[in-house]
């Protein structure tokens, strides 16, 4: 005789069969994971309408391009503003700090993870996360103070073998350029893309590392075949974070960096200027027009920002272990 089985409680999801018990702090605690993802969204929308709103206001005024140029009088009237050359320096920038920083974070991840003995792996590992802890004004004065005065050689020897490119032509001067704040970029960065890398290397599972070992595996071939790409979603996620840091950094900058309106070929050259280090360097003195300009170009930096965090999402996506959508 065949009997139907009913399905229990247990078999159903999670958000089910918090639905179907009358427990009390289930449905607070399912209330309140609700409300905390709607405000979140709530938020975002009011700082998206709020830019928005401003930014219209702001970009009706402007006698110029909002989008090619290369000027930033709002103190006159009318005002003429544009975000080329900010827009430009702050992915210049941020492309220069990921090319130095990611390399060096995943091999100080898989020298933690994989290489160090436990004795040298956790202190290393702690001063990595306690690096990710520095203000951010602290770099700056860091970079103006000891940086810039040290990256002189560098610049004269990247002068003397690439500087027929023009890109790398160095014409004397302190280097307060877009590629001394992509170094201090990649320095601040660094322990951020490390830790996270760190912890998405652990999660490998052994049984692979140790298959491809009696395989007779070095163990090169072991992170190359193994480890890499089991965390290669892992990566780009920790590199999007560091890159989200990088676009949006403003102390650091503009401690460190010489600004100007114009774009110079060499990246050696001082000049440039990044969006976050404009709103710092203006926000004070402007009055009601002129900080919307300001906050029309915060505008552009909140899209890029939006724009680079769903990329990561679908690259990640592909990887549903890292994805969290089974979750």
């Amino acid at each position: 005789m065949k009997t139907d089985i009913e399905p229990t409680s247990s078999t159903a999801p999670p958000q089910d069969r918090a639905r179907g018990t009358g427990r009390l702090g289930d449905k607070i605690f399912l209330g309140l994971s609700r409300g905390s993802g709607i405000l979140l969204l709530a938020i975002m929308a009011a700082i998206a309408v709020f830019l928005t709103i401003r930014a219209i206001s702001a970009i009706s005024e402007d006698h110029g391009n909002f989008l090619t140029t290369f000027e930033w009088n709002t103190t006159s009237r009318p005002m003429v503003f544009g975000i080329a050359v900010l827009a430009y320096g702050t992915i210049v920038s941020s492309i220069i700090a990921m090319l130095i920083a990611v390399p060096i974070a995943v091999g100080i991840a898989l020298f933690i993870s994989h290489y160090a003995p436990r004795r040298l792996a956790t202190p290393v590992a702690y001063v990595i996360d306690l690096l990710a802890a520095v203000p951010s004004i602290v770099y700056g004065l860091w970079g103006a103070l000891f940086l810039v005065p040290h990256l002189t050689g560098l610049y004269q020897w990247l002068d003397d073998y690439l500087g027929w490119t023009k890109l790398f032509e160095y014409n004397d001067g302190a280097p307060r350029s877009l590629f001394t704040i992509g170094i201090l970029l990649a320095i601040m960065i660094i322990p951020i893309v490390t830790s996270v890398s760190r912890e998405v290397f652990r999660q490998v599972p052994q049984m692979h590392e140790e298959a491809a070992l009696a395989l007779g595996a070095t163990r090169w071939e072991v992170v190359r075949m193994s480890v890499l790409p089991f965390g290669r979603s892992g990566i780009i996620s920790a590199s999007m974070l560091g890159l989200g840091r990088a676009l949006g950094e403003t102390m650091a900058v503009a401690t460190v960096l010489s600004p100007s309106y114009d774009i110079v070929p060499s990246l050696l050259d001082p000049g440039g200027g990044t969006f976050a280090q404009n709103i710092a360097a203006h926000f004070k003195e402007a009055d009601g027009p002129a900080r919307d300009a300001l906050i029309a170009s915060g505008l552009v930096l909140f899209v890029i920002t939006l724009l680079v965090n769903g990329a990561a999402r679908l690259i990640i996506a592909r990887r549903k272990e890292y994805s969290g959508a089974a979750a």
